[in-house]
């Protein structure tokens, strides 16, 4: 029996310190071997060569895919191209599935047509079309002449969906019933499979017109009377989902519901595929990762040794955005250069001001992000959520300013100093909770993603504004 440890994150490091550790060996032991003055001197060099790989291999050949994806994505190009030339062909395609977009892009461009053609031919129907938008359009075009009719449909009906919709997801190997047949005759059709589709905890039902009558669970079944119809020991209430549903919708009811697998049908109901845990965990991590991107200002995911011009051209536009709103706060200060040469206690305690601001306005911003995520808030209740956040604004301003006034009035012996940082501490806070709840609000009104560039905005609003309230109040009060 062939046991298969779970990888946790150690574990997955130690595999990949691992493997760059053989790489270096290898390069290191060619290098004196290359050097070396010896009869036969390529022969010898070859069979190096041959043994540093072997040992390469070997280690790979014992990684489950999303492991050696894990590897891939960790590595710098040439190391990266040096371990999956080692890699079998015939686990080509399911690596590529497994690894970052970035990344797949760099493999697929190193392979020749006829490896991507083998690559693709290993792979269902449903998996192909989740790695088709990447290859070639001529591959796509012969391995689609390769599938019989039925494969070939699937295909085309997948690729007819966009890449969030459930169409795209959806998995066509699906095991369907009829509601008049007992469960003795469901047991001994199931006997005659190999084995069951992946992720199968329930069968479907359907009607002679392939119309979904219900579910009924394996757990069900296996306990039910032999000879009892399985339309009386079904589910009638099923979670099901339509084609073109956005797919984190349906990621979100699997985990309200704690499904396995959820039937997909067409406007008539008719069963067309179904939905299974693995792909909706993919898209609930997809959908983090997005947004933690999209907060930091970043275009798309990039691989983390991608050449300098792409990584460039991935951060460059919120960067210039960021130059802007800098230069903006700057000519704030400027305005009150003045005030701050009279109290140049001023420019030490400014900072402050500007920086509680900004960590005030990502800590509401994150919040409505989540909640617009996961469908717990619409853009009607704004005025309602401004309220909650203004008031803990007010509260913190109110707290931590009055810490912070008070501080300010023991290093610089000036209490009217102190009055005006919790007074301007209290404002900004208002203003980040503003901005914190009607930036992802109005982005997701405009029908934009709501984690764009928000982090970027509070943060510009808050130093800008916070700079202005601090140095204004200052410059009414203290001169």
């Amino acid at each position: 029996m062939t046991v298969v440890e779970k990888k946790t994150t150690d574990r997955l490091q130690d595999n990949l310190v691992q493997v760059q550790r053989l790489i270096e060996r290898q390069r290191l032991v060619e290098g004196l071997v290359h050097r070396q003055e010896m009869p036969k001197h390529d022969l010898v060099e070859s069979i190096v060569h041959k043994q540093n790989l072997a040992e390469l291999q070997h280690k790979l050949d014992a990684q489950h895919p999303a492991d050696i994806a894990y590897i891939l994505e960790a590595l710098p190009p040439e190391d990266r191209l040096l371990v999956w030339e080692l890699v079998k062909a015939e686990r080509d395609g399911e690596i590529l599935l497994e690894v970052s977009d970035a990344v797949r892009e760099t493999l697929i461009e190193s392979m020749d047509p006829h490896e991507l053609v083998a690559a693709a031919e290993q792979l269902d129907a449903d998996e192909l079309a989740d790695l088709a938008p990447d290859l070639p359009r001529q591959v796509v075009y012969e391995v689609m002449g390769a599938l019989d009719a039925e494969e070939r449909q699937q295909l085309q009906s997948a690729l007819s969906y966009r890449d969030d919709q459930v169409g795209a997801l959806m998995d066509f190997d699906i095991v369907k019933i009829r509601a008049d047949v007992t469960c003795e005759v469901v047991l001994r059709y199931l006997r005659r499979f190999d084995e069951l589709p992946e992720q199968t905890d329930k069968v479907f039902v359907i009607d002679d017109e392939g119309v979904l009558k219900g579910v009924l669970p394996i757990r069900k079944l296996l306990v039910s009377d032999p000879e009892a119809l399985v339309e009386d020991v079904m589910a009638t209430e099923v979670v099901a989902f339509h084609p073109d549903e956005d797919a984190e919708d349906a990621a979100l009811a699997f985990e309200r519901y704690d499904l396995v697998t959820a039937p997909v049908v067409d406007a008539s109901g008719k069963l067309i595929g179904r939905l299974t845990v693995d792909e909706m965990v993919d898209v609930i991590r997809e959908e983090s990762e997005s947004d933690m991107l999209n907060l930091a200002g970043l275009k798309e995911e990039e691989d983390l040794f991608a050449p300098v011009i792409d990584s460039v051209k991935n951060r460059w536009a919120w960067l210039a955005i960021n130059l802007v709103t800098a230069f903006i706060a700057s000519r704030v200060i400027g305005a009150f250069e003045g005030s701050i040469e009279k109290i140049v206690a001023l420019a030490a305690l400014m900072p402050i001001v500007a920086g509680i601001g900004g960590n005030s306005g990502n800590q509401s911003t994150t919040m409505i992000v989540r909640a617009l995520a996961m469908g717990q808030v619409q853009a009607s209740q704004a005025l309602r959520l401004w309220r909650k956040e203004l008031g803990v604004g007010i509260i913190n301003g109110l707290v931590w300013g009055g810490v912070l006034g008070l501080l300010a009035w023991w290093l610089y012996g000036n209490f009217a100093l102190g009055l005006v940082m919790t007074t301007a501490m209290t404002l900004n806070l208002i203003l980040a909770a503003t901005i914190g709840v009607f930036t992802p609000l109005t982005m997701t009104r405009l029908g934009r993603d709501p984690a764009v560039g928000s982090s970027v905005m509070i943060t510009a609003c808050t130093d800008s504004g916070g700079f202005f309230i601090f140095l204004g109040l200052a410059t009414i009060f203290l001169l």
